[in-house]
């Protein structure tokens, strides 16, 4: 096989999609239990990827849904209306993005109605 490219392995990094922490890691950088990331997993709120001996791995972005679903349990929340929470959230930070992109594209860039 041929050696990685370094700048493609140095993309890998930079993407908050990449899986790229274990468990035990992933548990560790949030303040959480492994137990606690399989919780959300079974909550559906995040879906790590699994390695080829079939071990959980997380990325950075399911690692930020994971950290703030641990915000509103330690206030008290349980753990599925926290998840269903966070995924509210997500879609309407998703619906908000969408709206100003729209309105963007209606409106020229001081306002006024695009020609």
């Amino acid at each position: 096989m041929p050696p990685e490219n370094p700048s493609r392995g140095q993309d890998r990094f930079d993407d908050d999609d990449y899986p790229a922490y274990t468990m035990g890691r992933a548990a560790e950088m949030i303040g959480a239990t492994p137990g606690f990331l399989r919780a959300v997993g079974e909550a559906r709120l995040i879906t790590p990827l699994r390695s080829e001996g079939g071990h959980r791995r997380y990325s950075r972005y399911q690692l930020r849904v994971a950290s703030r679903a641990r915000e509103l349990v330690d206030q008290g929340t349980p753990i599925e209306a926290a998840c269903r929470i966070v995924i509210l959230e997500d879609q309407l930070e998703d619906a908000l993005r969408i709206n100003e992109e729209l309105r963007g594209s209606i409106t020229g860039p001081e306002g006024a109605p695009a020609s």
